[in-house]
């Protein structure tokens, strides 16, 4: 276009000047504002569950965009087998075996994590972010003898959170509520809740005695109080209108993070998504009863995917998706039959859910702990695949160091730019956990120490691990732990005794 009158050129020429300025002025704040920080967390995600890792059986697309739109690690762990070990290593980047409280804890739990350690959302607290949870905790409340009718303390909001809306343990224990920054959603003070794990409370019904009124039959234990048709592992009375409905669960978890999301998109913000699928009781929602052919196991796989995807929109819808930095994990290897009759073993069919690894949910070899594990930023992390060797533990000093913090975990090693893609060195090392037996992987060799004790859980039929010998596997020609080595490589195996037993005692 030609302007031939000078004023006219001269006011042109602002105009573009200033909307430049305005332009680079917007540019910089974008790159220099802090990013967004996601973890999504599933509950028994096995690595074989995504098409990304290999399923075919399931379909999962949303969480295959993530992983195919990010990176995709192959030798990503969970810190422990079983979820809450797991689960205080992620929050405070220390091996749980390091604290003889990090177990398989009841509801009635206290807190295990010190309110005085550093964890994850306490660092990003320090860093001028907003932090909230919503789903499962399973890290215990308060200091013993909770009472559940008044503010329950010491909990998330004690350890860094600035919001929380959780459930207390899993899905299958009580108490079967709500508990939002502290306090039971939904109590009535009228119908006072009491919990106990060791005995029931006169007249009140139990799945051992009353199995007519169940809509989902125990396969072993869980048959404690009634909740909504199923029962449960531990004792529960009143609080009948916080009750929570578990078809209801995923869209009640998924509504409060999408809304945690658009009451904080003008700052900083951490979101700990911690999804409840598909630990037992699998429960869909009647939109996803059917969906995956595999009964309710594959059904609430479906529905977790569905979950992460309506979540990633939200980021998108925000214009926050291009400022977030999101990981997915699963706190440990997966489960089948894990205590209810819900023909997840009877509807399986092909479908792998450990992949091409051995043992699972509670076990030493690879599926207990090796899970899907997926960090994602649009526009940032290039897609990828990476073969490094990378932990949960990991997450506390490398976001600490990709927020500029000097913050770092016990046993939490920086490893951003493995993280984001920019090298593909990882961990050299690192040691598993399952139910207090811990093993140990270095480069391409897994090692377990002899462990007494039973070779496979008949419950869930799950290899553990357990031998009266050391075994020594090369991961990288026997991926499925089929060739103990132990006593054809004994020098390889000397030297991982040394360095783990090392570690241990640090």
């Amino acid at each position: 276009m030609k302007i031939s009158n000078p004023i006219l050129t001269f006011a042109v020429f602002c105009s573009l000047s200033l909307g430049a300025c305005k332009k680079t002025a917007t540019s910089q704040k974008t790159a220099s504002a802090p990013p967004n920080i996601v973890i999504i967390y599933a509950d028994d995600l096995g690595y074989g569950e995504l098409g990304a890792y290999g399923a075919t059986n399931l379909k999962t697309p949303n969480l295959d965009k993530l992983a195919n739109g990010g990176i995709r690690f192959t030798n990503g762990y969970a810190s422990s087998a079983t979820c809450t070990p797991s689960r205080y290593a992620l929050l405070t980047g220390i091996y749980p075996w390091r604290n003889q409280r990090a177990k398989i804890l009841p509801g009635t739990a206290p807190l295990i994590i010190d309110t005085a350690q550093m964890t994850l959302p306490k660092l990003l607290k320090q860093e001028g972010y907003h932090t909230g949870i919503v789903g499962k905790w399973h890290l215990g409340l308060g200091n013993g003898n909770v009472d559940w009718n008044q503010y329950i303390a010491p909990g998330p909001n004690e350890v860094g959170f600035d919001q929380s809306y959780i459930m207390a343990a899993t899905q299958d224990r009580v108490p079967t509520v709500y508990i939002k920054n502290g306090r039971v959603d939904n109590l009535d003070p009228t119908d006072p809740i009491e919990i106990n794990y060791v005995e029931n409370f006169e007249g009140e019904v139990t799945g051992k005695e009353n199995p007519e009124l169940l809509k989902m039959k125990p396969s072993h234990g869980h048959d404690n109080s009634i909740v909504n048709g199923i029962s449960r592992i531990g004792y529960m009375k009143g609080g009948a209108d916080a009750k929570w409905i578990d078809e209801d669960m995923a869209d009640q978890f998924l509504a409060k993070a999408q809304t945690y999301i658009k009451s904080h998109k003008t700052e900083p913000f951490f979101l700990y998504y911690a999804l409840q699928q598909p630990h037992v009781p699998r429960t869909p929602h009647p939109r996803f009863v059917g969906t995956s052919g595999m009964g309710p196991r594959g059904d609430v796989i479906v529905e977790a995917d569905w979950c992460v995807g309506e979540l990633i929109n939200t980021l998108e819808e925000e214009g926050l998706l291009e400022n977030t930095l999101i990981v997915f994990s699963s706190d440990n290897g997966p489960v089948v039959d894990d205590g209810y009759h819900d023909d997840s073993v009877e509807k399986l069919g092909d479908h792998k859910p450990a992949g091409p690894l051995r043992g699972g949910k509670y076990s030493l070899f690879e599926a207990g702990t090796r899970v899907p594990f997926i960090t994602y930023w649009k526009g940032t992390i290039q897609p990828g695949v990476s073969n490094a060797l990378v932990s949960q533990l990991d997450l506390l000093s490398s976001i600490a160091a990709l927020t500029g913090s000097t913050e770092r975990g016990r046993d939490s090693e920086d490893l951003l730019d493995t993280f984001l893609g920019k090298t593909k060195i990882g961990r050299k090392e690192v040691i598993i956990e399952a139910t207090s037996r811990t093993a140990f992987r270095q480069g391409d060799w897994a090692m377990i120490p002899p462990y007494n004790g039973r070779r496979v859980n008949t419950q869930v039929n799950i290899e553990l691990g357990n031998d009266t010998i050391y075994q020594l596997y090369n991961l990288k020609d026997d991926l499925e732990q089929q060739n103990n080595l132990a006593e054809s490589r004994p020098e390889v195996l000397a030297k991982m005794i040394s360095e783990y037993e090392a570690i241990l005692l640090k």
